[in-house]
């Protein structure tokens, strides 16, 4: 049996009324914008489809698909699956912006009671100067970033310090390269899940939740740390690019 329930404003217009047979199972759902609440009610193809784009990226194995049903407007339509994940992210958001350092995405997940919670990060460095780092928190754009971006950044900086020194690409007397310096050609995605998510900011842009900062600081640095290790050649391109830059010997 299919059952249809309307509701205005967050309120139940009426009981759930059944509707003939079902033909499948699932869930639809059709919105339609109140003019007395939003500004427009006229909805982009363009907007919601970079959107739709974005959360088959961060959630792995979604299927989205988007239609432009609307008399007078061109038909068109789009469908995203990304089995890569944030990995996939990483190399869209490469396309045209130089050539890659490393051949794969260097990429992993974990979950981590502590925040509770579970990440998602997936970065490779370019040729270029610019640095593109895009942060989610439960599929979210935190475009203020917040502390899981801090804690990828702590991790990333601390990881290719300390493989610098462990192969004396810096001397004992050099300081340690900065975070700026590391993310010259980086391009990455953080993406974390919470229990609890805690925003700040005038936008609730900006993740806040104090424990991610430790938690992810710790996996990308061990996760990095690993892959530095068991990928010499690509190390040496990545830190050692990174290294004759800040001696100026680029």
């Amino acid at each position: 049996m299919r059952w249809v329930q309307e509701y205005a404003r967050g309120v139940a217009v009426a009981p759930p009324a059944a509707a003939g047979a079902a033909t499948g199972s699932g869930t639809t759902f059709e919105f339609r914008p109140d003019a007395d609440i939003f500004e427009t009610v006229e909805c982009s193809f363009a907007v919601l489809e970079e959107h739709f784009r974005e959360l088959a990226f961060l959630n792995r194995g979604l299927d989205i698909s988007l239609t432009d049903e609307r008399p007078h407007h061109e038909a068109r339509s789009a469908r995203f699956r990304f089995p890569g994940g944030t990995r996939d992210f990483v190399g869209f958001l490469e396309a045209g912006a130089g050539t890659p350092v490393h051949p794969d995405v260097i990429g992993f997940e974990r979950e981590d009671p502590r925040m509770p919670g579970a990440m998602e990060v997936a970065l490779r460095w370019g040729d270029s100067r610019e640095e593109r780092v895009r942060s989610f928190a439960n599929s979210r754009a935190t475009r203020e970033g917040g502390t899981h971006e801090v804690g990828f950044r702590d991790g990333v900086t601390a990881a290719v310090n300390a493989y610098a020194r462990g192969r004396r690409l810096l001397t004992a007397t050099d300081p340690d390269i900065s975070a700026d310096r590391i993310s010259e050609g980086l391009t990455a995605v953080v993406s974390v899940k919470l229990d609890r998510p805690e925003y700040a900011g005038s936008t609730r842009g900006r993740l806040d939740n104090t424990a991610v900062r430790a938690c992810v600081e710790e996996a990308v640095r061990e996760h990095l740390g690993t892959w530095l290790e068991e990928h010499p050649e690509h190390a040496a391109a990545v830190v050692g690019r990174i290294v004759r830059g800040t001696t100026g010997t680029d």
